[in-house]
């Protein structure tokens, strides 16, 4: 194995759980305030989820106040706590671009498991 990937598999978080676009997460991210550190949920949609080893990232969005707010994490970064899976949704593509064109009910995502 040589140096590169060896190196980016010590950096890699194995405690992911498995999720996929559609699902609704809770993301629970180390936020550092001067000398104090306090944990901050950020709750949404992963709308894409982009593989890879340690460049892989996942994009969270939710509607806060009738505003849309997406957020890109990367998938190994040591500033996430850990990440909840809440509900999975039942989609049929990986990339959801199109809910950033809906408004309330129009934008759910029907749960896994029902017809």
């Amino acid at each position: 194995m040589d140096i590169i990937k060896k190196i980016e598999l010590e950096n890699m978080r194995m405690d992911l759980p498995a999720f996929r676009s559609g699902d609704n997460v809770k993301v629970h991210v180390r936020i550092v305030e001067g000398e104090k550190e306090r944990i901050q949920i950020f709750q949404g949609n992963v709308i894409r989820i982009q593989r890879g080893t340690t460049g892989g990232s996942f994009t969270v969005r939710k509607v806060s106040d009738g505003v849309g707010v997406e957020r890109i994490f990367p998938l190994h970064s040591p500033f996430i706590d850990h990440i909840e899976v809440v509900t999975e949704g039942r989609v049929r593509r990986s990339r959801l671009y199109y809910l950033r064109n809906l408004k309330g009910k129009a934008a759910r995502i029907k749960p896994r498991g029902h017809r």
